[in-house]
């Protein structure tokens, strides 16, 4: 589905983007569709300790970092246990983007259209830290796509995306997991064997 409201955007100079783990099966397919190279921007959420799922902030390579001083407040999140987050999130990003790359290098994105794809959103904040990753390396154009994400959202990247394509927004939105029939965690060696079935073709 995700592919097919995509599908004008095949052609020269596309490139689509995964956040690992979980949106590159769902980037794979388009990918495929399309027609076009794919790659992976490794990004770690920053989880409020004890509530892990629920993000206060994320890291990408590059430095990007996007923290969410709101949940912070209300979690009562203070900066020493933030920044115990933060250090082994930034070891997190290290080890997978070494995992998932080996030697190779990221795809280059200057000038290319770009679609940035993960299997949903809840509060952004991996998205966010991914695009200001990817702002400094200055592609022409991004589209964020997702399968499902709250009502509204795309109002957080009005300033930072040309695009935002999404399938479902529900109004009453829990988690990501709930609008899939199968939702089991993708594995690093998925990821692997995915990225690398794409370079084969």
């Amino acid at each position: 589905m995700l592919a097919e409201r995509l599908k004008d955007k095949a052609g020269a100079g596309l490139l689509v983007l995964a956040l690992p783990r979980g949106g590159v099966p769902v980037a794979y397919e388009v990918a495929i569709a399309l027609g076009a190279e794919l790659d992976v921007l490794t990004v770690r959420k920053l989880g409020v300790p004890g509530q892990r799922e629920l993000a206060m902030g994320a890291i990408a390579p590059g430095g990007a970092q996007f923290v969410d001083r709101e949940i912070m407040r209300s979690a009562q999140v203070s900066q020493a246990q933030f920044n115990a987050v933060l250090a082994e999130e930034q070891a997190e990003l290290a080890r997978r983007e070494t995992l998932y790359r080996g030697d190779r290098a990221p795809a280059d994105v200057k000038g290319k259209r770009i679609i940035l794809i993960d299997d949903g959103m809840a509060t952004g904040a991996t998205l966010h830290a991914a695009l200001q990753a990817l702002r400094q390396r200055e592609p022409a154009r991004i589209t964020i796509a997702l399968p499902v994400a709250p009502v509204g959202s795309e109002r957080q990247f009005d300033d930072v995306a040309e695009e935002f394509v999404c399938i479902a927004q529900p109004t009453l939105f829990f988690s990501v997991g709930q609008h899939y029939d199968l939702f089991e965690q993708t594995t690093d060696d998925e990821v692997r064997h995915l990225l690398a079935s794409a370079s084969d073709r």
